[in-house]
């Protein structure tokens, strides 16, 4: 019998004891979180020395890690809306 498990599965699968620790209200906070104006307007700064193929190295590794988190926030806060739904019996 194969338990590999793929990618997301193995993700998931890692995270859903913190996922489990969270109440509803604190979920809701989750989703609800935005990155405040200064950290914004320093990634589109980012974003667009990137485009414009003007970062530095320093720079380069910052934005990558801003993408970073961007990607396991966005994560986070799809799986903390389900947690959200649950609660107010939807599906």
């Amino acid at each position: 019998m194969d338990i590999t498990l793929t990618s997301n599965a193995a993700f998931d699968r890692a995270i859903a004891p913190v996922l489990n620790v969270l109440s509803r209200d604190q979920a809701a906070r989750i989703v609800e979180f935005h990155a405040d104006a200064t950290l914004q307007n320093r990634i589109e700064e980012l974003a667009s020395k990137s485009n414009e193929g003007e970062l530095s190295d320093s720079e380069m590794a910052e934005y990558e890690g801003y993408a970073l988190a961007n990607r396991f926030i966005a994560v986070l806060q799809a799986k903390a809306q389900g947690l959200v739904d649950a609660s107010n019996g939807q599906q």
